[in-house]
């Protein structure tokens, strides 16, 4: 759980309390996209804690347009917002924008936002590929609970005071490192494939089991296979196959001559395994 200086903590449970009812009556009268970013404005300085003059400016220009708003820390722009009506339902081809814009400056996050509903999105920029964004945070101000700690972590991500802590970037490095995708690739590795087999020959020693079964068992019955397919899969097996490399080089490095015992690779598969049972049990699929 993130850790919230009191200070902070203090200043988002009075947000908490206090603007839902702003909101709501900005809902009723129908507020347009003015006065609904005049709202979001007031959030960004009592909620999030910029400092309305220095910190918050509606004159960032990129390219010759105009953004909506910025936040700038230090001089530097840490995200660009996308603001509309209050009683506008956000939908995904409104932040197509401000993430363009983002990206031709440099910007990592943008927020799209109707005062209600905001949402925090990563600009990816891929070589040889469309500009893209990924949603990593929404907040709903009519239904968060000051009471609900992961709610105050989801406000807290956005906070003048998160930049200083990288909180938002290490929050979604960390959804990337636990996604679907990732731990599918890792599955699949030859560590994880060659500690599978030395379960499996506990249970049926008599059986020859080879590496490549175990991948086709895990790829074809086992995983999901969206997690497979795609560009966010594509960009999984990257990583992974980025760490492995890294890892055997650092082993290497650090063996100094010294010759570590082998990883079982699918040549080895036909092998039979004598170390002892691993500590944990895998888990078996249902029938």
């Amino acid at each position: 759980m993130i850790n919230i200086p009191q200070k902070v903590h203090d200043r988002l449970v009075a947000g908490i309390k206090k603007f839902p009812a702003v909101l709501t009556a900005a809902q009723e009268r129908g507020a347009n996209e003015s006065d609904t970013v005049i709202i979001i404005t007031a959030i960004l300085t009592e909620v999030f804690g910029y400092d309305t003059f220095k910190e918050i400016t509606s004159e960032h220009v990129v390219r010759g347009t105009r953004c909506d708003l910025a936040i700038k820390l230090d001089d530097k722009t840490q995200s660009l917002i996308e603001a509309k009506a209050i009683n506008l339902e956000l939908k995904e081809n409104h932040v197509m924008q401000v993430v363009g814009y983002a990206a031709n400056d440099g910007v990592d996050w943008v927020v799209l936002t109707n005062g209600v509903v905001w949402q925090i999105y990563k600009v990816i920029i891929v070589t040889a590929k469309p500009i893209d964004r990924e949603r990593v945070v929404e907040i709903d101000f009519l239904k968060i609970d000051h009471h609900n700690q992961e709610d105050l972590a989801s406000l807290f991500l956005f906070t003048k005071e998160s930049w200083a802590k990288s909180a938002l970037s290490d929050y979604y490095d960390k959804n990337q490192a636990l996604s679907p995708f990732t731990i599918a690739q890792v599955l699949l590795t030859e560590p994880v494939l060659a500690i599978v087999k030395r379960e499996l020959k506990w249970i049926s020693p008599e059986i020859k089991i080879e590496i490549k079964k175990i991948r086709d068992v895990l790829e074809q019955g086992v995983l999901r296979h969206d997690v497979f397919e795609g560009e966010k899969a594509d960009e999984a097996r990257k990583r992974v196959t980025k760490a492995n490399r890294a890892r055997q080089n650092k082993a290497k490095s650090e063996s100094d001559g010294v010759i570590a015992p082998a990883v079982e690779t699918e040549a080895q598969g036909n092998d039979v395994l004598s170390a002892s049972p691993a500590s944990i049990p895998i888990q078996q699929k249902a029938s």
